[in-house]
């Protein structure tokens, strides 16, 4: 077919608006010609049928199913063959795949750019997602909302722990629904996806009704920075912030009362005491992520992300502290730009709180959780926190 496809990632919870966004390209896309493959994890394509069936592109065989199943996961090599078979069988300029609302848009994007006959045929463009903004801020303000609810098809993962993943991959971002909220709704959803994720472009809409232009054909799909943007990579990846050392590092970007801080320490956490603040985080703290050192796990790096009202904590490999050290010094050697301390290497705390009017009494509270030096001496027990062949710990932040 000459030129790769660009194409277009749709993710989005569950009724957010994305089948009602296809239907919107379809019917408004003008000279462009476009072929659409939607996933549905039940057994019926639903969102498929709801599709405009009068128009060209379905009539021809230009929307292509794939159900009873994730398109992240277990479809995955379905994907790939579909994809690969709309390239083969037709001539059209765009691609737009549909993910299902469970969907982690992260593999699904990887599909388009690794060595497979997708990405032979195609070029990722933009992913996309499209936000329920009156269920995006019940899930991360003070109300009780989405945030209690598990993903459709899981027993155990917050829907708040998926949305965020989704808006943090994200290059365009729809705020849906716009016209049930008023302007102040709408500026604070806006302020809060844009601490998510500062670079993604964002637009408030209807009935997902937008150019089409904003969405298709964009460039914006950066390897580089989808994904990696996320505003706690950003806290983390400043270039204001001390390098090590038991110093405060606080940025506020107060608009809307959304503001963020990052936490750097060089002392471990006390395993009892940074679990029960875990369990009471402020309901203002609408994301955090980052490094944890807890004392008694000091071979172990511990990762700790937490959405809404759900953390979870698990080991993300061995601080290079704690190993051998003809293997500690080959490592090093190929990665200077670790930070390393002479008494504790690169064992440390780097986290990011990103929220509403959070104030500084959480950084006490955090201080407080610290080991005492009588207590660093004497050693401490382990706790609940996971080495590394146990399950991540999972906590209910509030």
């Amino acid at each position: 077919m000459g030129e790769e496809i660009p194409v277009t990632v749709l993710s989005g919870p569950l009724g957010a608006g994305k089948t009602t966004l296809v239907n919107h390209l379809l019917s408004n896309s003008g000279d462009r010609s476009i072929a659409v493959l939607v996933n549905d994890m039940g057994e019926i394509n639903v969102d498929a049928e709801l599709l405009s069936a009068g128009t060209e592109v379905a009539a021809d065989g230009g929307v292509a199913e794939l159900s009873n199943g994730c398109i992240c996961c277990e479809l995955q090599d379905d994907l790939e063959t579909e994809v690969a078979r709309l390239a083969s069988e037709r001539e059209f300029e765009y691609l737009v795949v549909e993910a299902s609302g469970i969907s982690e848009p992260e593999p699904v994007a990887r599909l388009f750019t690794t060595g497979s006959r997708a990405a032979a045929a195609y070029e990722l463009d933009t992913m996309v997602t499209v936000v329920d903004t009156a269920r995006f801020l019940d899930a991360f303000g003070d109300a009780e909302g989405i945030e209690r609810e598990t993903a459709p098809g899981s027993t155990d993962r917050p829907l708040s722990d998926l949305l965020v993943e989704q808006i943090e991959f994200a290059d365009v971002i729809l705020l849906n629904k716009a016209d049930l909220l008023d302007a102040a709704e709408l500026d604070r959803a806006e302020e809060l996806v844009r601490a998510l994720v500062p670079r993604a472009e964002i637009h408030r809409t209807t009935h997902s009704q937008i150019d089409p232009g904003a969405v298709l054909g964009t460039g914006r799909f950066d390897p580089a920075e989808t994904g990696s943007g996320a505003g706690w990579q950003h806290g983390l990846d400043g270039d204001d912030a001390p390098a090590h050392g038991d110093h405060d590092h606080a940025h506020p970007d107060e608009v809307y009362n959304v503001s963020s801080f990052v936490y750097r320490r060089r002392r471990p956490f006390h395993p009892e005491r940074i679990r029960a603040l875990l369990g009471d985080l402020p309901s203002s703290v609408v994301r955090s992520k980052g490094l944890l050192w807890i004392a008694g796990r000091d071979e172990s790096a511990l990762l700790m992300s937490q959405a809404g009202a759900h953390a979870t904590v698990e080991v993300l490999g061995p601080w290079l502290a704690s190993l051998p050290e003809i293997e500690r010094e080959m490592y090093r050697s190929n990665r200077p730009d670790v930070e390393w301390d002479d008494e504790h290497g690169d064992r440390r705390t780097e986290l990011v709180f990103i929220g509403q009017e959070i104030d500084d009494s959480l950084i006490g509270r955090l201080d407080d959780c610290l080991v005492t030096d009588e207590e660093w001496g004497e050693g401490v027990e382990t706790g609940v926190f996971p080495s590394a062949d146990e399950e991540a710990l999972s906590v209910e932040t509030r």
